[in-house]
């Protein structure tokens, strides 16, 4: 197969000049945390973040949302963890990454830590933006009237952590009043939404074929919420592969799990709604893998990229009817 990237700019065949100024871009990954020990990140890690700067430079991107298992496995430990620089500064290294905004959420992993931490290295880092726990992002599409809210939460505290060793599914929550307030806050955030294009983001999925397979806890409370306020997708991370659903209401799920380690397991497949799955990568010998976004005044594009710069596939949503 051709470089993805060769392909997409002969289709493009637009100065990025131009192109810059008619659509917001960004990447999100997931689970692309390294290792506890030396040199503390993986091969497939080092691959991803060097395709991930390729596709930024080439193609344009205005931030990067960072799904969760910052840190495997067991997080960070304060704020002068040396994990932040192994693991992510001196990793996601290429000059087109590091003027780019990381926005960040917890994963399991970094439950299993100090969460405090990594929302305190906001202050130490010029490109680590995790102001809280959960929180609103919005933008404005360039070139056109559009809006963009990104909702980003933390699924740990709504529906608790997860042993990857025992029960994979998270049982209850730690906090059951901290999960309440964050699916208050969720649910009037939503209501509120006048945005062309609301989407969620967090670290357990919704729906997923694989080795974790739907989280109980998020089909019976955040999926009602998805469904009633009509969000344009749900970004995710969680399992080890790059899948992409759609529902029955034309809602997207990107999950972006793919930035450290592969895993091919469909063994869910069964638990997800017949029709939904459209795309599962998950090959243990690959290069790993993230999704690259784009918003104009019509549509969002999803493409998922490998790490060797393939595209595996691309798919759109179109801009929200508003209510």
């Amino acid at each position: 197969m051709m470089n993805f990237l060769y392909l997409l700019g002969l289709f493009l065949a637009v100065p990025s000049s131009l192109h810059a100024a008619s659509s917001l871009r960004f990447l999100a990954i997931g689970d692309w945390g390294g290792v506890p020990n030396a040199p503390f990140y993986t091969a497939r890690e080092v691959a991803v973040a060097k395709e991930m700067g390729l596709t930024a430079a080439s193609l344009g991107a205005d931030f990067i949302l960072s799904l969760g298992d910052n840190f495997y496995y067991s997080g960070v430990n304060d704020v002068y963890d040396k994990r932040f620089q192994e693991t992510f500064e001196s990793v996601f290294q290429a000059p087109s990454l590091r003027k780019l905004p990381w926005y960040v959420v917890a994963g399991n992993h970094d439950h299993s830590g100090n969460v405090s931490a990594q929302i305190a290295y906001t202050k130490i880092s010029k490109r680590w933006h995790f102001p809280k726990y959960y929180y609103r992002l919005r933008f404005k599409v360039p070139g056109s009237n559009a809006t963009v809210a990104i909702l980003m939460i933390d699924t740990v505290t709504i529906c608790g952590n997860s042993d990857d060793f025992q029960n994979e599914q998270p049982l209850q929550p730690r906090d059951v009043n901290m999960a309440r307030s964050q699916l208050s806050w969720l649910r009037k955030q939503m209501a509120s939404s006048q945005d062309d294009y609301l989407l969620v983001a967090g670290h357990y999925p919704v729906w997923s074929v694989g080795k974790h397979g739907p989280t109980a806890c998020l089909v019976k409370q955040l999926q009602p919420l998805l469904l009633k306020y009509k969000a344009t997708a749900y970004l995710c991370g969680h399992d080890h592969n790059l899948q992409y659903l759609q529902d029955k209401t034309g809602m997207g799920h990107i999950l972006s799990g793919a930035g450290n380690f592969m895993d091919d397991n469909k063994q869910h497949f069964h638990q997800v709604p017949s029709g939904y799955l459209r795309f599962f990568y998950g090959h243990p010998s690959s290069q790993g893998g993230f999704a690259y976004i784009e918003v104009d005044g019509k549509k969002m594009s999803i493409t998922f990229i490998e790490g060797s710069g393939k595209s595996l596939y691309k798919t759109s949503l179109p801009r929200r009817k508003h209510l």
